[in-house]
């Protein structure tokens, strides 16, 4: 599995890793179908859903021919010229924002991907992963393809070219039924846009439309949350359900289920973490789930304390959250820094362990002489939060207690999410109080996994676990791991 291209390799509270000490966002996708200036809206769609991905983004539109333009950076970096916006004509565009699940993040490694077929054109975005894309990797080298990436969203691309079916939609389908994983794709060719979602909906995808002037039918939007449709004012129609495929035409939309019936297993950390707080996933406002997590999280977990602290950003609203249920005030006790991105390469040790002074620092005032509770929405090695407490005690906190609005994450993600190894998850390796040690606090709980599903409005995981994957808590494996099995033989993620 090629999951993890560079893993740090040291022990998980002292790994010199910065930013290998948390889940990294996905990717965003994005389409845009009869619109004026389809391109500069997919951009805007793309920039709402920057949170997703930050190493490249992508636009590939269409009038009479394909445009694309594609570049390693941010979207306001990829985007900024109006020189490059201009080249990107017609009235439809889909977009990607990359964080790297797999492959290296090299210009060829940028998405959407687009070929010529004898068909004519594709280009094809993805947000997700397929777990048997080596599988059928080496079998498609074998049959003589060439692959230009090392993504396996160009799996895609062969096994419909390769596909012997005559239309474009049986092509998808077929190349569809081969693949394992999960995925949310958008695909434009000159005639239609289409989205699809994995048999079990892990990865998302909303559909929206916007409302035509002077009589036209309007436009159809597709993203991966509704954030991304909010700020182009474009209405929220529905999620695209899970095993579904929709195809945008000039007929209006058409829904096939090439897979049949099929059970969703949407992933209960795009309510954690993932999913910017403003949208809307599956029917549930993720700034409400999120509250709701913390009040969960305080009736479990209470301790005597003075203020509520969250670690920023994603801490925020369970830290109001269990602010509101103990009664116990919210505090900004620790301030971050916007305008930081990816931690730089740093040269020493010492400077080094700066690298979370860049990105957080403490409002002493608010901390000095408190018992203090901080709020966040994970721990994977527990590096940061190490440093964090260290600097909430150098404020001059009393006490430090933890809470964390997700269930220990025991095991790896392989559905698209950044994660490290099994043996850098901090809690795959240690018991709570070892835990506790190793970060320095005075208490540390996380919320239960009947307290995450009861914030979602579920009695509890039974009753309703087969709705949500939840693998990186449970080690419970939705969808079959083939590539991870074969390297490394089953039970071992």
């Amino acid at each position: 599995m090629h999951a993890h291209d560079a893993p740090c390799v040291s022990s998980p509270v002292d790994a010199p890793c910065p930013d290998d000490d948390h889940f990294h966002e996905e990717c965003a996708v994005f389409g845009v179908w009869n619109a004026k200036d389809a391109a500069a809206l997919t951009a805007l769609g793309l920039h709402a859903l920057q949170h997703r991905g930050q190493e490249a983004a992508g636009i590939v539109s269409y009038d009479t021919q394909f445009h694309s333009h594609r570049g390693l950076g941010l979207v306001g970096d990829v985007f900024n010229d109006p020189r490059v916006m201009a080249t990107l004509k017609g009235d439809r565009a889909i977009g990607h924002n990359r964080y790297a699940t797999t492959g290296a993040t090299l210009l060829r490694n940028v998405q959407p991907l687009f070929a010529e077929f004898a068909f004519g054109g594709l280009a094809v975005a993805h947000n997700g992963n397929l777990t048997n894309s080596e599988t059928l990797r080496k079998e498609l080298i074998r049959r003589g393809c060439l692959f230009q990436s090392t993504m396996d969203t160009e799996v895609f691309v062969h096994l419909i070219a390769t596909s012997l079916y005559a239309t474009v939609e049986d092509r998808l389908i077929d190349a569809l039924k081969r693949v394992t994983g999960a995925y949310s794709l958008v695909v434009l060719h000159k005639d239609a846009l289409m989205g699809v979602r994995d048999p079990m909906g892990v990865r998302p995808l909303v559909l929206g439309r916007l409302p035509g002037e002077d009589g036209s039918e309007g436009s159809w939007v597709l993203a991966s949350e509704t954030c991304g449709l909010d700020i182009i004012g474009a209405e929220y129609v529905r999620d695209v359900e899970a095993g579904e495929l929709v195809i945008i035409d000039k007929k209006g939309v058409r829904s096939l289920r090439p897979f049949g019936e099929t059970k969703p297993h949407f992933c209960v950390f795009e309510y954690i973490y993932f999913a910017r707080p403003d949208s809307v996933l599956e029917g549930l406002p993720v700034y409400a789930v999120r509250k709701q997590i913390g009040r969960e999280l305080a009736l479990e977990s209470g301790v005597d304390a003075d203020i509520v602290v969250p670690v920023p950003d994603s801490g925020v609203p369970s830290a109001m959250g269990y602010a509101e249920a103990s009664g116990i005030p919210f505090e900004l006790g620790i301030i971050r820094n916007h305008y930081v991105g990816r931690t730089f390469i740093e040269p020493t040790d010492q400077i080094r362990n700066l690298g979370v002074k860049m990105k957080h620092s403490t409002n002493r005032p608010a901390l000095d002489g408190k018992r203090v509770i901080l709020v966040d929405d994970s721990i994977v090695r527990g590096t940061t939060s190490r440093k964090i407490v260290d600097m909430v005690r150098a404020a001059g906190a009393k006490e430090v207690h933890m809470r964390i609005s997700s269930p220990p994450t025991r095991h790896s993600c392989f559905y698209g999410i950044d994660t490290p190894e099994r043996s850098h998850l901090l809690a795959a390796q240690y018991d709570l109080t070892k835990m506790a040690e190793l970060i320095g606090v005075d208490s540390l709980a996380f919320i239960s996994l009947d307290g995450l599903y009861r914030a979602m409005g579920h009695e509890s995981r039974e009753a309703y676990r087969e709705r949500y994957c939840d693998a990186c808590f449970t080690g419970d494996y939705p969808i079959p791991l083939i590539d991870h099995d074969q390297e490394f033989g089953a039970g071992t993620a």
